[in-house]
């Protein structure tokens, strides 16, 4: 396909265009660019001489060929034009004496070669063929300086453009390597992409998991210890409660034999009271007694024998010798009744006194041994506090440190996993671009191909004429 357009619309869209490196096309912005030939052709209206011959009319207007295929075009001002045929795309090259020659490997075994100069009126455009043209300047088209100076400004810009594809190129190259290298040692699988391969983290994570197994696993005793502990206090703590129970008891049972033992004081200071009346009152007794028969003794050897027929009298000493007797049997048997009775309260007592007393002092032993477990089992709680505050925390502490490194590995595999589908859409971006060039190329070797073949068909008889011209 060829699309006419001046030079000024070319200088426009190059302009437009030059920034990105690209001189493609406004509209290849919004749709798949394809190939194309633009044929700049400028009316030479101010050519002085023009031969008539065919393929001078033919090139009336100069042609210049536009591709961002791999092989590229290349070219440059030069002194006198230059000719190639072979190798890749040579370009175009504009004599500094106005001469033009270009060539193209594909197919021209001749190519357009610049002899030429001045070539009319000076700064003239022309170009000649060295094998059967005609010679040199035998085709001349004169075009003014500037126009000259636009051509030379579009062929720098198409020069430092296929310079830029070279350079993209070679840059997809080594970025494809890259890629494939990033594959083979990052992801094991070829360049087209696959699943994706974690096992260089396989080790690491069983590694972790481990390690987390080992935590739990110790988490799980220490909890396990800590009830242990738990329910050992509890049981401690229930029988300390019941041996507060009893000691309180026992205190109970102490104070009311005290008060047993202050009424039994009380009873004997009694008894000792009464055994000292009695005892009195058997002193004042035997004293009466002992009066009263010594007056009876007195009275007896003083009496007077006096008979008198009268009936007998009562015998008052006998009387009294009776009542002393009962009254003595009485006290005897008072005083042996009160001493019984205070010897067996008395017994009674100390035995109660010395079962209190191995009682109090058993009581307090036992009180004492249950004070020291009750301590004994208070620093072991408070140590198994103090453990399982600790155990806690470390158990935070390693919770929130693997955590971490769980969570950096986690960031670290997206990143990469970022990275890899970002390389991947680089890859098919230029992918798609290297089969959009690598097409444009084969569509421009096409289109090349047909124009040598329009060429060659037509130079035959061209170059008869101009040979039978010339001579």
């Amino acid at each position: 396909m060829v699309r006419n357009i001046d030079i000024q619309q070319l200088l426009e869209v190059s302009n437009a265009k030059e920034s990105n490196g690209s001189i493609i096309p406004a509209e290849a912005e919004d749709q798949t660019w394809q190939p194309h030939f633009f044929l700049l052709t400028h009316s030479l209206g101010q050519s002085k001489t023009t031969n008539t011959s065919t393929m001078a009319g033919r090139f009336s207007s100069a042609s210049y060929q536009v591709s961002s295929s791999g092989g590229g075009y290349g070219g440059g001002y030069g002194g006198g034009g230059s000719s190639f045929a072979g190798g890749s795309y040579g370009g175009s090259s504009f004599g500094a004496g106005g001469g033009y020659g270009s060539g193209y490997s594909s197919g021209f075994g001749s190519g357009f070669g610049g002899g030429s100069g001045g070539g009319g009126s000076g700064g003239g455009f022309s170009f000649s063929s060295s094998s059967g043209f005609g010679g040199a300047g035998s085709s001349s088209l004169g075009m003014g300086g500037g126009e000259k100076q636009t051509m030379q400004n579009l062929n720098d810009r198409l020069a430092s453009y296929l310079d830029k594809v070279r350079a993209l190129e070679a840059a997809n190259t080594e970025l494809e390597l890259k890629i494939r290298q990033w594959y083979e040692k990052q992801v094991g699988v070829g360049v087209s992409g696959g699943d994706k391969d974690y096992s260089k983290y396989y080790d690491i994570i069983n590694d972790l998991r481990s390690k987390i197994l080992a935590a739990t696993i110790d988490n799980s005793r220490i909890v396990l210890q800590i009830d242990n502990a738990r329910l050992a206090a509890d049981d401690f703590r229930l029988k300390f409660e019941n041996e507060l129970a009893l000691r309180q008891s026992v205190e109970a049972d102490i104070n009311g034999l005290r008060k047993v033992l202050d009424e039994l004081t009380m009873s004997r200071g009694d008894l000792e009271l009464q055994i000292e009346s009695l005892a009195e009152e058997l002193a004042y007794l035997k004293k009466n007694h002992e009066e009263e028969l010594q007056v009876a003794r007195s009275s007896a050897t003083g009496q007077v024998n006096v008979e008198m027929d009268a009936a007998p009298g009562i015998d008052l000493t006998k009387i009294l010798n009776d009542m002393r007797a009962d009254y003595e049997l009485l006290a005897e048997k008072n005083r042996r009744e009160a001493e019984a009775q205070f010897a067996q309260k008395s017994n009674e007592l100390k035995k109660e006194i010395s079962v209190g007393v191995e009682q109090v002092q058993t009581t307090k032993s036992e009180i004492s041994d249950l004070r020291r477990t009750l301590q004994g089992l208070e620093i072991e709680l408070q140590s198994q506090l103090a453990m399982k505050k600790s155990l806690e925390d470390t158990l935070a502490e390693t919770e929130g440190r693997y955590g971490g490194q769980l969570q950096q590995l986690q960031n670290v595999i997206s990143g990469l996993e970022e990275q890899l589908i970002q390389i991947r859409q680089d890859m098919e971006r230029q992918s798609m671009e290297y089969r959009e060039l690598l097409d444009i190329k084969n569509r421009l070797e096409m289109e090349i191909e047909t124009y040598r073949r329009l060429l060659e068909g037509e130079l035959g008889p061209n170059q008869n004429q101009k040979g039978e011209d010339h001579r």
